[in-house]
């Protein structure tokens, strides 16, 4: 729902994502941008302007998620995802989109598409206004070497550098912001395992250089230890799971903090632990294929990262049957409960550091005058409960770009069926 009214928060406890303790106060947006913030409510002007009384609610930025999959769409057949019809498939990816910003997520990095063109087509849904999502950087399938995908029809394949290159290209051709690299295992396969890597440096190096070349970015699936070097030697940008990081791992990643993302997919291995039994995967079979020991590694180690500084993101594989869409939240939860990290902190790798991988951290993941207006508003204080944004009605404002997808004053969300007029006059969902 859009206004062409300036539109003031007042009567808010502002979380700001600079570091800072929450503080009372109010907050001015004017178009797309945040105009003004101040410490003291009854500061700025009110003539003209939307006035909404948040009644001490808590104010702050949308959140992101550094691993996205629109399209795995809740399903425990891993290989239908391949055999899924296009279009099916396309508007299950609409409805991941929605549910991302229904549940206060204004940021997603795209980790793989399950087909070629499936997250640059709804990414540009998004951006026309044709349907609701959030800001989306946009994937297409991951790439593997032969004998090295872990799930059957969605993975476009390249051995040897030139293949390498080519396929890095096809995803500039699609119109791609991402490369993923899918250099290691998965225990849940059965035979390709999470220590695995299948990857060689030539081949890294080539899919990154030309990545570069052509201003993409790369990301890999790098379980085990060696992939997670391979990655660093040869300029990956963002590391999905790390689980089994070592030590000079760890060295040479504090070397590139300031370069380098991590997004460990922490919810992957704890619901495939505890939540896969209803669809035919019980705590027995995935404690014996490994996954309560790499998840005993991946705490060690994102432990010590965090110890490093080093920018570790939540963002935890969502769309499987047992992690589906619009539980998103949980990492936070896993974050403070798991890795160490205060409510506060895991707030600002939601915030702050989604800014940073989104590559806009002047404009996005702050409550500051001069960034867009990413803005949620929450009945509750997530640094007391970070179970809170796990609620979707606790998320009680959602803005994206100075527009309310749901509005505070009626409660409303904007849905696919109220459309909007284009610039060409013909109606088009909103």
């Amino acid at each position: 729902m859009s206004s062409e009214q300036s539109i003031l928060f007042t009567n808010v406890r502002i979380f700001d994502s600079s570091g800072s303790d929450p503080f009372e106060g109010e907050v001015l947006v004017t178009g797309n941008t945040i105009a003004d913030v101040r410490p003291k409510s009854g500061d700025l002007p009110r003539d003209g302007v939307r006035v909404i009384d948040g009644q001490g609610k808590f104010l702050m930025s949308g959140l992101c998620d550094a691993h996205t999959h629109f399209s795995w769409v809740n399903s425990a057949d891993l290989p239908g995802l391949g055999t899924m019809g296009v279009e099916e498939h396309t508007l299950l990816c609409a409805r991941s989109a929605q549910t991302y910003i229904d549940y206060g997520y204004t940021m997603c990095v795209g980790a793989a598409a399950a087909k070629p063109r499936l997250d640059v087509v709804i990414r540009n849904a998004i951006n026309d206004g044709q349907i609701p999502g959030p800001r989306y950087l946009a994937n297409c399938q991951e790439i593997a070497v032969t004998g090295g995908a872990l799930v059957d029809g969605i993975t476009a394949f390249a051995d040897g550098p030139e293949e390498m290159r080519k396929q890095v290209r096809r995803n500039v051709e699609m119109g791609a912001d991402l490369v993923k690299l899918s250099m290691s295992g998965e225990e849940i396969t059965g035979n390709q395992h999470a220590e695995d890597n299948y990857f060689s440096d030539e081949e890294t190096l080539a899919a990154t250089t030309e990545a570069r070349r052509r201003g993409l970015r790369v990301c890999s699936h790098a379980r085990s230890g060696e992939s997670v070097k391979m990655s660093l030697r040869n300029g990956v940008d963002i590391i999905y799971h790390a689980s089994f990081i070592d030590d000079e791992g760890l060295d040479m990643l504090e070397a590139k903090k300031d370069e380098v993302f991590v997004a460990p997919g922490l919810n992957w291995l704890v619901a495939t632990l505890n939540d896969a039994a209803a669809f035919g995967y019980p705590p027995e079979a995935a404690e014996a294929a490994g996954y309560k020991h790499e998840l005993e590694c991946a705490i060690a180690g994102l432990k010590k990262m965090k110890e490093r500084g080093i920018r570790v993101l939540p963002g935890g594989d969502y769309g499987f049957a047992w992690t589906p869409h619009g539980t998103y939240a949980r990492d936070l939860q896993h974050f403070v409960e798991l890795l160490g990290y205060t409510p506060k902190e895991a707030l600002l790798a939601a915030t702050a550091l989604g800014g940073e991988i989104m590559r806009m951290p002047d404009q996005l993941g702050q409550v500051k005058a001069g960034f867009l207006a990413d803005l949620i508003l929450i009945d509750g204080d997530p640094l007391q409960d970070i179970t809170i944004l796990q609620d979707r009605s606790r998320i009680v404002g959602i803005m994206k770009d100075g527009n309310f997808h749901k509005d505070p004053g009626d409660g409303t969300e904007a849905r696919p069926s109220e459309l909007k007029e284009t610039h060409s006059g013909t109606p088009v969902p909103a």
